[in-house]
């Protein structure tokens, strides 16, 4: 069983939601990644997804598009992301780590070579915004033959024919996308979603986690109400941006996370 199975069975048997924050590798700076990812672990995360900083977020808002050309200055590429995952599971063995991103850099490595050394370095799964199921074969052999999990995406407008597709070919989890637009937006209607979420849950054969325009504890709690778990990014990304150091940067994440934790345990 890959980590991530049983971490949604752990959870699910708990009668537990997924609490998963996204965090820009390299940012607020190159030393600050680890602490954050492990002080992120410490009040209450479930899962990881870690940013890989991309030149063009297509999908991304203003505040994760400025993260990733502030950790694309500072030299955070797919080494030093992979490097990140390697050094944080020197002490944490346990939680699975997505990396989330976008397809151009796993093209220039392969797929083959980034599935391997992708595992290598820990990661679980990975959740490329850019690259539609049908055009995944190829990435998707290759990630099995790793026993790493391509994550998929659905969103409103997720047709009954995609949803089947997606229902055969989801590994790990899959993310639904709350409202059609880009991370960080305010438009979140949880009423809305949480409809259509119940349809997906039905349908999905994986847990789904809901993400996109979750901002804190209130929202995080809504959400979960019909999902298995809740993606928090934006919000998460702008917390911990002005930090000085990586010290300071880990206790913003905790301080931020911890609220949320609560609240889904609560509800």
């Amino acid at each position: 069983m890959t980590r991530l199975d049983a971490t949604f069975a752990a959870l699910r048997a708990a009668g537990r939601k997924a609490l998963v924050p996204f965090v820009t590798a390299g940012d607020p700076g190159l030393q600050a990644t680890v602490p954050v990812m492990h002080a992120l672990v410490a009040a209450g995360a479930d899962v990881l997804e870690l940013g890989m900083p991309f030149s063009d977020p297509m999908a991304d808002g203003p505040v994760i598009q400025r993260s990733s050309e502030r950790a694309l200055a500072r030299g955070a590429g797919l080494a030093y992301v992979l490097d990140c995952v390697r050094d944080f599971r020197l002490r944490d063995g346990a939680t699975p780590v997505v990396l989330m991103g976008y397809l151009n850099p796993i093209e220039i490595r392969g797929a083959e070579g980034f599935a391997r050394d992708a595992a290598a370095a820990g990661v679980d799964g990975v959740l490329l915004v850019d690259l539609p199921p049908e055009e995944a074969d190829d990435l998707r052999a290759a990630f099995a033959g790793e026993e790493l999990a391509l994550i998929l995406l659905a969103a409103p407008t997720t047709s009954a024919a995609r949803m089947q597709r997606l229902r055969v070919d989801a590994r790990g989890y899959l993310y639904y996308v709350s409202f059609a637009g880009v991370t960080g937006a305010d438009r979140l209607d949880a009423g809305a979603a949480t409809a259509r979420l119940r349809e997906i849950r039905a349908l999905a054969g994986v847990p789904v986690v809901a993400g996109f325009g979750i901002r804190d504890a209130v929202g995080a709690r809504a959400m979960a109400a019909e999902a298995d778990g809740v993606v928090v990014g934006s919000a998460l990304v702008a917390a911990i941006a002005d930090a000085g150091d990586a010290a300071r940067a880990a206790a913003l994440a905790g301080e931020f996370l911890a609220p949320l934790r609560s609240a889904l345990d609560a509800a």
